[in-house]
């Protein structure tokens, strides 16, 4: 009779050993909280003979809702199966459930004006290992970043907007997103307000960096605007994008302190290197199945 896990050959003193190998599972849940979750879970992995290697949780006594990540590995290679029970051990709790395996990344397509700094970062972070996504493509509204994307062989499309275009160029979007079968749309410096429509389509799915100071300052040159007011403290924040331009629930901030000395150049340059950190971290978060949203905030593990 075969072995359930998949197994791997290692040579021992002229003998070949064959150590089980499992597969290794993500699960995310979000429900209600009400005593017997715990429960249900832990009987639902033992009935796939899983073995626990990650957990945490969280229960937000102001929304009443309860917040698990586990990692886990299972003898059962069939992610259909394992997903349908869980599903049925936790169906009485009204849950959002998601099982995959740790090796399927996310699929993320990358959006981009004519400021690259973040779309280099995320493209270097993604090829040296850092980012776990598969990345499907780079729309841009212009074409200055297309020698990068070709530089990644990654797909680069062009869509152009105006005020009159702008409705057509987001069914283009949103095709490709479709299309691609798309997990996450990343923001990364792309100078486009998404409409109402677009935005309750990629809810939940859709982050984007966002220049923070104190005082936040909004339209044209905020450097600038934060020099003459001579700030202490820039930043930025990575968050879900909404309708509420630049109000989505945050995933991730960031500041560095500033003085007087500093130039309006020098604001500008740690700037971009803030936002840079910030959203590839906030990227990450998501792709590692780490980042829940619970109503108007985040829930954020190994943060």
């Amino acid at each position: 009779m075969p072995l359930p896990w998949p197994r791997a050959a290692i040579s021992c003193g002229g003998w070949v050993v064959l150590p089980l190998v499992p597969s290794s599972y993500i699960l995310s849940i979000a429900c209600p909280d009400t005593p017997g979750i715990i429960h249900a879970i832990s009987g639902a992995l033992l009935e796939v003979d899983a073995n626990i290697v990650e957990q945490e949780q969280f229960t937000d006594t102001g929304t009443g809702l309860f917040f698990a990540r586990t990692r886990f590995d299972s003898p059962q290679t069939d992610v259909s199966a394992v997903q349908a029970v869980v599903s049925d051990r936790m169906a009485r709790f009204d849950p959002h459930v998601s099982v995959r395996h740790s090796t399927d990344h996310r699929r993320a397509l990358i959006l981009v004006s004519q400021y690259d700094h973040c779309l280099l970062d995320l493209l270097y972070r993604w090829r040296a290992g850092e980012l776990p996504l598969d990345i499907v493509g780079i729309v841009s509204n212009h074409e200055a970043c297309r020698p990068i994307a070709e530089r990644y062989s990654i797909p680069y499309h062009f869509l152009p907007v105006t005020p009159g275009t702008k409705a057509e160029q987001e069914a283009r979007l949103l095709s490709i997103v479709e299309e691609q079968a798309v997990d996450l749309v990343v923001l990364a410096r792309y100078m486009q307000i998404l409409s109402d429509a677009a935005c309750s389509v990629l809810s939940g799915k859709a982050i984007n960096i966002h220049h923070s100071f104190l005082p936040g300052f909004k339209g044209a040159r905020p450097y600038h605007q934060a020099h003459e007011r001579g700030v202490k403290i820039i930043g930025a924040t990575a968050h879900f994008v909404t309708s509420d331009l630049d109000e989505g629930p945050i995933i991730e901030q960031q500041v560095v302190r500033v003085s007087h000395a500093h130039a309006v150049e020098d604001l500008a340059e740690m700037g971009r290197d803030v936002e840079k950190s910030v959203l590839s971290r906030a990227v990450r978060l998501f792709a590692e199945d780490r980042v829940f949203l619970n109503r108007q905030r985040t829930v954020v593990f190994g943060s």
